[in-house]
């Protein structure tokens, strides 16, 4: 037997060893989990999703109260999309909650209401991709399909000491057909799980758990000593940093115990999900320290500015606090100002007989503002452009019971409940 022919003889010992131990750990030390205790085809599907991105330990009430909520896929399919989004909130990632609907609406239309078992059919769902798709596949109805995330990549890496680059698409490639050949027959579902329990649980990111991993014998990196600087991965480029103004606007008289919230475009980040109001920060004044805060006088003079010209009459009273939200492209850097909400001026003639101008407009006109000293301070600014140009969002007044009404992003749902129980103590 040649050198050839051992090293391919001792690979596929080693891919044996690696199925059969896998498994036989698995199903003695699996976890718990409450989509583990059935073969739901959906329930698999909302919680692979909601696992995108998120721990465990998090999913698991979200997971319980989404299903209570939309038991079936008809209930996720015919649900108002606010509601959704408020069963989501908390979560992050909220594209993930409108590609669900959206793809649980295709499958009420096109396979009556049940999930597909055919790969062609869940590969067409919305946001289902290659990863989703196989965990649904051979978990809920046990198809010899691969489902290669960052764990399994990691793991597969380390035991067969793989050192190219999972960042690229070319290995991922690579990561699948190997993963493909180590599914035992008939035991699909349980061997992809165990992948992941594996990378969750033992072959962890950093410093790995190699004495109880049932399959460290035959572990390549183990063996080589470099077991802690696989896998492989180019670091993505960091998310640029975003100060910005906040609005805390306090209301008076009929608003009395109420703050202002604004709704964001129907398109674009965050959709149609609601938040404080909140403006770029002036440039000129931005290049500073990440986080510190701008001079008084610069800062309050922007947020006046720019609430008159979003039709917000109020007046800027004071910093109150600094919070942060982190997207994969974008850090926000609030800078949160409390407000207080002043009674609007009557508008003279001239103003009444303009007031069919865009709202922004019709501000500029009154201020004698020209238009092109003016166009820094969009109406609302969401970062895109064409969903700003869409739809300026709605306001409403509301309550800490209001709350309850609302979808917000995690940074304005804290802040929201920082203020009420400040006014509660």
């Amino acid at each position: 037997m040649n050198t050839d022919e051992k090293h391919v003889e001792a690979q596929q010992e080693a891919k044996l060893f690696f199925s059969r131990f896998l498994l036989e750990w698995y199903h003695l030390q699996k976890r718990d989990l409450p989509w583990r205790r059935h073969r739901n085809p959906y329930y698999i599907w909302i919680s692979e999703i909601m696992l995108q991105q998120t721990r465990v330990d998090t999913v698991i009430p979200y997971f319980n109260r989404f299903i209570e909520q939309f038991p079936t896929v008809e209930a996720l399919a015919d649900a108002p999309e606010e509601e959704v989004l408020k069963c989501w909130e908390g979560l992050g990632y909220y594209s993930r909650a409108r590609n669900l609907q959206h793809a649980a609406k295709q499958v009420k239309e096109l396979y009556g209401g049940q999930v597909p078992d055919d790969r062609d059919a869940v590969f067409g769902l919305k946001g289902v991709g290659p990863y989703t798709a196989g965990a649904i596949l051979s978990i809920a109805f046990n198809r010899p399909e691969p489902a290669v995330d960052g764990n399994v990549m990691r793991v597969l890496s380390r035991y067969f000491l793989i050192e190219d680059d999972i960042a690229k698409g070319p290995t991922r490639v690579k990561m699948e057909k190997l993963a493909a050949e180590l599914i035992p027959e008939g035991e699909a579902g349980s061997f992809n799980q165990a992948l992941m329990e594996l990378g969750a649980l033992i072959c962890t990111p950093k410093s790995p758990r190699c004495l109880p991993c049932p399959v460290m014998e035959h572990c390549a990196a183990r063996l080589a000593g470099c077991e802690a600087s696989l896998p492989v991965k180019t670091k993505a480029k960091p998310p640029r940093p975003e100060e910005r103004l906040a609005a805390l606007v306090e209301g008076r008289g009929e608003h009395a115990g109420r703050v202002l919230i604004r709704q964001r475009p129907a398109s674009g980040l965050l959709a149609r999900m609601w938040e404080l109001p909140h403006w770029p920060a002036p440039p000129a004044e931005a290049g500073g320290a990440r986080g510190a805060l701008l001079p008084e006088a610069a800062a309050l003079d922007r947020l006046r500015r720019s609430m008159s010209q979003a039709g917000i009459h109020a007046r800027p009273e004071g910093h109150w606090m600094a919070a942060e939200h982190t997207f994969s492209h974008i850090v926000w850097t609030l800078q949160v100002y409390r407000c207080r909400e002043e009674a609007a001026l009557p508008l003279a003639a001239e103003g009444r007989a303009m007031y069919g101008a865009a709202p922004a407009e019709r501000v500029a006109a009154a201020l004698g503002i020209q238009p092109a000293e003016d166009a820094p301070l969009a109406l609302f600014d969401s970062g895109d452009a064409a969903a700003d140009a869409a739809d300026s969002g709605a306001q409403r007044w509301i309550s800490r019971e209001d709350m309850k009404n609302y979808a917000f992003p995690n940074v304005f749902l804290k802040l929201l409940n920082s203020y009420f129980d400040e006014q509660e103590t």
